[in-house]
Order: C-alpha cells, then structure tokens, then sequence
C-alpha cells in the first residue's frame, strides 16, 4: 500500500536539487502544455478537428498536448494559435535563483 500523498512526496523529492532542477525545466513545457489543451476544449475541437485546420494529423496534435515539443517549430505553434485564436508569446526572462 502506498502511503502518503503525492504533494508530500513532491516536497520531498524538491529537497534533492538534481531533482528540483529537472522539475523547474519542465514548467515551460507543462504550461504550454496545459494552455494548448484549454485553448482547444474552448474552441470545442477535437483534436482531429485543430489538426485538419493547421494542416496536419491528430497523432502530432496528440503529442503536442502530451508534452513532445522538442520537435515542434515556432511556425507550428504560431499556426496553432491563429486557429484557436489566440496569441503565441515567447520571451526571454531571468531565471529563478
């Protein structure tokens, strides 16, 4: 049986900073993820729909909102956007100390 919680879990593990590293460099990735998601289920489309209208397959919209974006271009994700109707920002900022 496992015991505990996730968040309790996930608090212990940020003790470890290799780890903490590794969760921080994803947070880029799991916001885009997550807004992608939303923009779509506010259009209501699927994602065979968003894929028709950008002009490419379900399976690559699919892996978009499962966090494969190493070979997504800016160009995919503008166009992306544009169907949903909405804005694609990317921006340098500092990084958290």
């Amino acid at each position: 049986m496992i015991k505990g919680t996730f968040k309790k879990h996930l608090d212990e593990s940020m003790k470890d900073s290799a780890f903490r590293k590794a969760w921080d460099d994803l947070d880029m990735e799991f916001e885009l993820l997550e807004s992608l998601i939303k923009a779509r289920e506010k259009a209501g489309l699927t994602q065979a729909e968003l894929a028709k209208r950008v002009g490419t397959k379900q399976p690559a919209v699919s892996r978009l909102e499962r966090g494969a974006f190493k070979k997504a271009t800016v160009e995919t994700l503008r166009k992306i956007a544009d169907v949903l109707d909405a804005k694609l920002v990317i921006k340098l900022q500092t990084k958290r100390s």
